[in-house]
């Protein structure tokens, strides 16, 4: 057995679970530690703000690059890092999370920056503990992995005191490895049953969630709706699992993050089998609408989130994949001894729905209309991009108005929807795909938020454009305020900034920020020049190696499409309702 710090085996260990990128602090709590990892072939990013470390983090992972890693010093670099914690475990995300702690005889004497965060972060994670005993210290990180990994995957919260952390241990990296992790399998009598139930509807709808990306059963699910004919409509968090442009793809349904021809096919459907989702109330509004008429079955890898919401009529406890496996083989098996129905009339029926009712995108306003940007953005960006945002009128537009094709190429916080997540998340997503264009919509005060974080990202020469909408305006609460309750109160963010008057009412010189930190932008006022600025900051990111901001100056007061209920959006802009193609033009 090799003799080595306790630091010195949680570090070996996360280089045998695949780390390669941590974000974090260095403190005097947590030196030891830094003092093994400087030692390591681990990259360390230093950030300005340790949510920053956990927003990169879940950026890494949700892009497919592993499991992100945030590490921080004692006191408040752990309770900075709550809000990522809490954006990670609501949409199923594993990050690990680090701190150092004070010594362990000063715990209970209010000692400097003393503070219990395994307590404090016990809500947000799958699992948060101290490590006391130095000698646990390798095991606990492998459980820590293995938790993170297992069932429904979460962050993981390890606390770590600076005595524990110098105390030498007997440990040998070449005899340990990873713990292993067992998929979850379906009962077969019930996968059963759920087709047959789905083969007595007349208009099924197969909803793919967060879990079938989460699972890598993309292709799986896919194949099941090919095989069995019937159409999909993915969550924002499943949006990718199946490419907008394939036949059998409708569209997504909400109430907010929703397409017209999506919602307007969903109230036509009388059946409802769910994989990986949660129901979300702003993916089912009113239950008594969403329901209505309707079976569900659902499959979920959690079984305390069947039933959550609604009781289905069936469900599945079960991994995606293995799910969407079982389905296809007995599918399969129906198809071939011709016992399933032809869902054809009513798959082109959603792709009727899907065509002729949309909502305008091709305006030439000044200052510009958001519609707009994301007309131009589906024109020039590649099915290849891998875009980043958060929340927002601008996220809910995003959902309305853009198109994503392949999984892992649209990284969003879902449930949580922190403010200033893009800039640390385009960091890890970037470094997960490093092949891959990185490309953020952001909302001025989002963009704000966190925006020391770009500096991180020209520090460490990680190239990505940022498509910064600015309206000056918290443009989502001042609807809230204005449609709901009637009013308007300090949602303006506009100011006269003496310092450039070409920014006028707008305030903030975002283009000034963005250059004192290294990184380069371009401000566009005119509708007809995004192509260009595209262009530009695409080609200037991969030539520099810094990020780029591409800053939009967008109209005050846009109003995104929403409602109560999937029957109830009010539509703010234009909606188009082109007339449906007759069968013979349909070839």
């Amino acid at each position: 057995m090799a003799k080595m710090t306790a630091a010195e085996a949680i570090v070996k260990v996360l280089e045998s679970e695949g780390v390669e990128h941590a974000w974090g602090v260095p403190g005097a709590a947590i030196n030891p530690f830094y003092e093994a990892l400087d030692k390591s072939p681990i990259t360390h990013y230093t950030v300005r703000h340790e949510e920053g470390a956990t927003h990169a983090a879940e950026g890494l992972t949700r892009a497919g690059g592993g499991i992100g890693v945030a590490i921080g010093t004692s006191g408040p670099a752990g309770t900075n890092m709550v809000t990522g914690l809490y954006s990670a475990i609501a949409d199923s995300i594993p990050i690990l999370t680090i701190t150092g702690q004070a010594e362990q005889s000063m715990l209970h004497k209010e000692g400097f920056q003393a503070i219990d965060i395994v307590e404090i972060v016990k809500p947000v994670t799958k699992w948060a503990v101290m490590i006391r005993e130095a000698a646990q210290a390798p095991y606990i990180v492998r459980e820590a992995f293995r938790i993170m990994r297992s069932g429904r995957p979460g962050p993981v919260h390890l606390d770590l005191p600076i005595d524990m952390q110098k105390t030498i241990i007997d440990y040998d990296p070449e005899l340990d490895a990873p713990l292993p992790v067992f998929p979850v399998e379906p009962h077969l009598p019930k996968i059963e049953k759920a087709l047959d139930m789905l083969a007595e509807a007349k208009n099924p709808i197969i909803i793919a969630g967060g879990g079938v990306i989460i699972g890598e059963a993309s292709e799986q699910l896919i194949k099941f709706a090919e095989i069995t004919g019937v159409p999909v409509v993915p969550t924002l968090m499943g949006w990718g699992s199946i490419p907008d442009d394939h036949p059998l793809q409708v569209g997504l349904v909400g109430l907010q993050t929703h397409q017209r021809g999506a919602n307007a096919a969903f109230l036509e459907s009388d059946f409802v089998l769910g994989i990986g989702n949660r129901f979300g109330d702003r993916h089912t509004g009113t239950l008594d609408v969403y329901r209505n008429g309707r079976k569900f079955i659902h499959i979920d890898i959690e079984p305390t989130q069947i039933g959550r919401v609604f009781e289905p009529d069936l469900g599945i406890v079960s991994d995606a994949k293995p799910a969407l496996e079982a389905l296809i083989a007995s599918a399969e098996k129906r198809t071939k001894a011709k016992k399933w129905p032809n869902f054809a009339n009513w798959a082109d029926r959603c792709q009727e729905l899907k065509a002729t009712l949309l909502r305008k995108t091709d305006y030439d306003n000044v200052p510009i209309k958001p519609q707009r940007v994301y007309q131009e953005i589906n024109n020039f960006f590649g099915p290849d991009t891998v875009f980043v945002t958060a929340i927002g009128v601008y996220q809910i537009l995003s959902g309305q108005f853009q198109k994503i094709y392949k999984p892992r190429h649209y990284i969003i916080c879902g449930q949580a929807g922190p403010l200033g997540w893009e800039i640390s998340a385009c960091m890890g997503a970037k470094l997960a795909k490093p092949e891959k264009q990185v490309v953020s919509v952001v909302g001025d005060f989002s963009f704000q938020f966190l925006i020391e974080e770009l500096a991180v990202s020209v520090q460490y020469k990680v190239p990505y454009v940022m498509i910064l909408l600015n309206n000056s305006t918290l443009g989502l609460i001042r609807q809230n305020q204005e449609t709901v309750y009637g009013y308007n109160y300090s949602v303006g963010l506009g100011y006269e900034n003496a310092n450039n008057p070409e920014v006028g009412e707008y305030g903030f010189d975002h283009v000034k920020a963005v250059e004192a930190m290294g990184a380069k932008a371009i401000r566009v006022k005119n509708p007809a020049e995004l192509s260009k600025a595209f262009h530009w900051a695409t080609q200037t990111a991969e030539a520099d190696q810094i990020p780029v901001v591409v800053e939009v100056i967008c109209e005050h007061t846009t109003n995104a499409a929403m409602g109560p209920s999937l029957d109830k959006i009010k539509e703010f802009d234009e909606a188009i309702d082109l007339p449906a193609k007759k069968k013979e033009d349909v070839a």
